[in-house]
Formats: structure tokens, sequence, C-alpha cells
């Protein structure tokens, strides 16, 4: 068996559109977030419900994809993997976060949902295209160059 896996499938709605930044070199990067909900009956037996926010950060072509596509409230399907990264704030703090680096997202619900159609995404998938970097991990770009 292979010696780790890092995966994250998650089906959920847009909390906000989605930020489009560049990097100095040049490179898209979007982020946005996602909520996804759960729901569960208390130990009085009523019925909870659990909203859980997911940041995801997505590069390249699909950075461009989700600015051109996604809405606040859409419904969507993304795939991908947990990174966490570390950085001094202003005032020298150290700060950490955990997201999600979309690696495909696939629009979900009807057209009415997300406003105009997004046929190129409805269609099919939208995948970080061969040659192009899917990640920061993927070019030589430092948390320094990351624009949020």
């Amino acid at each position: 068996m292979a010696g780790t896996v890092n995966k994250v499938i998650l089906i959920g709605r847009l909390g906000k559109d989605p930020e489009l930044k560049y990097t100095p070199s040049g490179v898209p990067v979007a982020k946005f977030s996602l909520a996804t909900d759960e729901s569960f009956k208390d130990r009085n037996g009523e019925l909870q419900k659990r909203t859980e926010w997911h940041n995801i950060v997505a590069w390249s072509k699909l950075a461009d994809l989700s600015k051109r596509y996604l809405t606040k409230g859409r419904q969507v399907y993304i795939e991908g993997r947990l990174r966490t990264r570390e950085w001094d704030d202003k005032d020298g703090n150290k700060r950490r976060t955990t997201e999600i680096v979309a690696s495909q997202i696939v629009l979900l619900g009807s057209r009415s949902e997300g406003g105009e159609a997004a046929a190129p995404m409805q269609r099919g998938t939208a995948e970080a295209e061969p040659g192009m970097p899917a990640s920061p991990g993927d070019v030589e770009i430092t948390d320094d160059d990351i624009p949020f």
C-alpha cells in the first residue's frame, strides 16, 4: 500500500464569491469559503444542525474558472488536499491556517441556483490544466508570494 494519502472531498455551498489575486510571478490564485452541514440528534433527542466552514484555494486555470463561474450560495463538489501554512503577521505573531487546495471543482444544483449558466463547468469538471501549476508546491512560490 502507498505510504500516505492526503485527499479531501467536500460538497457544500460557497459562503462568498471567490476572491482572485495574482502572485508576483503572475500565477492566479482564488480563495473562497465553503459551508458543509451535518445534522444529528442531541442527548435529548432534538435535531441539531452544525455548519463547518472550509477555506478553499484554487490555483492557475482552476482559479480563473472559479472566479468566472462560482458565486455565493452555489453548491459545488470540491476535491483537493489539506495544506497548513504558517507565517508571521505584521505584528510579528506566528499565524497558522489550514485550507483545502482544490484540484477539481464540479458545479452542482440547478442552473437557476447559480445565476448565469456555467456550461463549461456543468458538463464535467474543471481541473488544473496539464502543464500549469496546480498548487504552490508545483512551482517555486513561498508564503510571502501568496497574496492573502
